[in-house]
């Protein structure tokens, strides 16, 4: 049997073996990259599966630095938003991995960069930017602003075109007024102020559709700051290249019928698609010249992904998705008015009013299963989640009533 390696990788955040379709959106970083004075920084969103972290981290990070940008950044954590002073040794930290490679000139009358005799050369490592951060006076922004100042300085002494802040899971930033800390703006703030200053520092955020919202809730010049790519699903040819595409490096292709079959089931996602023909290659390989099943692999990708986040919802809050599921819209937006109107269409649901709706949303927000636009309207922050309630529910349903068959005997 020839055991051919499979092709597929499926996994958060996995380059797949081809990356298909984004050209429109490769193109237009490339000319943010362009930009002499940075006047716009960029947001990557989409929902969950549609491969925003592979588009950032497999064609936008070499293309920066293949144009003379350093690349900086990492994932954001919660942790980070805690406090102002987390957030800025977080960007220190990160800042720290590129500047180490800097130095300065320390002179009597501070750092410069002219001809004159040097005291010292200082390397702009981690311990170097968090002394300077703590010896600045002023708050954490002023303070924030003259550290990425003096790196800037050094790095354009150096050649680099400009510095790239790269996050990802950018969904977390928030600020915290109850303890009167808002590290998110003080992020907005400096980035802004130092872009004016002329200092071309880019900041890259990707995360889920709640993100740009969250910008401008804490600064409404955010919205002046960041043009938006929103990242949707693959259309039909560009799934087919990346269903066909890897198969190429194999002895092996899958039919027609099979490769309608995946791109009617994945939607267009690249999460599912690679999900999907991963488990139909291996079966492949075990069953030549058979038509490959689809359920049982729905059945493992309904495990994988939807179930673990299924298992934390509480009955209720079950039977709220399970009523969005039935809209005629579930997989687009849909309204409160929606919600209620279907629930009392359904027999097998205890009814739900305005406000029980109300209450209960921003709890599956928190969750990250819906997200709410800033048009007043929700959706899924899952993708093809509806499709899965249906199926799980029907499932459970059938379960009992076998189990009542078996019973009654």
């Amino acid at each position: 049997m020839n055991m051919a390696a499979n092709p597929y990788r499926a996994g958060a955040g996995h380059s797949p073996p081809h990356l298909a379709g984004r050209i429109n959106e490769i193109a237009e970083f490339s000319d943010f990259l362009e930009q002499d004075t940075v006047a716009r920084n960029l947001i990557l969103t989409g929902l969950r599966g549609v491969g925003k972290t592979v588009l950032m981290d497999d064609k936008y990070r070499p293309l920066a630095i293949q144009k003379g940008w350093a690349w900086v950044g990492s994932d954001f954590s919660e942790s980070a938003f805690l406090t102002e002073i987390n957030l800025c040794t977080r960007l220190l930290t990160d800042l720290s991995v590129f500047s180490s490679s800097l130095t300065v000139s320390q002179k009597t009358d501070g750092f410069g960069f002219s001809t004159g005799q040097a005291i010292t050369e200082r390397t702009l490592d981690f311990d170097f930017l968090l002394t300077l951060f703590q010896a600045t006076p002023g708050l954490s922004s002023d303070r924030l602003k003259a550290v990425l100042e003096l790196v800037w300085k050094a790095a354009e002494h150096r050649g680099v075109r400009g510095i790239v802040f790269a996050y990802d899971e950018s969904q977390v930033v928030s600020d915290n007024a109850e303890k009167d800390q808002y590290p998110l703006a003080v992020l907005l703030e400096t980035f802004q102020s130092l872009q004016r200053k002329g200092c071309r520092y880019l900041l890259l955020l990707t995360g889920l559709p709640t993100l740009f919202p969250r910008l401008v809730e804490s600064r409404t010049y955010a919205e002046r700051m960041f043009a938006v790519q929103e990242i949707d699903r693959l259309d039909p040819d560009a799934s087919r290249e990346a269903i066909e595409v890897p198969l190429a490096s194999t002895s092996w292709s899958f039919s027609d019928e099979s490769v309608a079959t995946v791109i009617n089931t994945a939607q267009g996602y690249p999460y599912f698609i690679q999900f999907i023909c991963r488990q139909a290659f291996d079966y492949m390989l075990a069953n030549s010249g058979r038509p490959i099943p689809i359920e049982p692999i729905v059945r493992q990708l309904d495990s994988n992904f939807f179930s673990g986040r299924w298992e934390t919802l509480t009955d209720r809050q079950r039977e709220l998705l399970y009523v969005i599921a039935h809209l005629e819209n579930a997989d687009n937006e849909f309204m409160i008015a929606d919600i209620t109107s279907q629930s009392k269409q359904m027999d097998a649901v205890k009814k739900f009013s305005a406000g029980d709706v109300s209450q209960m949303l921003p709890r599956l927000i928190d969750k990250g299963l819906i997200f709410k636009n800033r048009h007043g309207k929700y959706s899924f922050a899952v993708p093809l989640f509806s499709g899965f309630i249906r199926r799980y529910v029907e499932r459970q349903t059938y379960a009992q009533m076998y189990q009542k068959t078996l019973l009654d005997k």
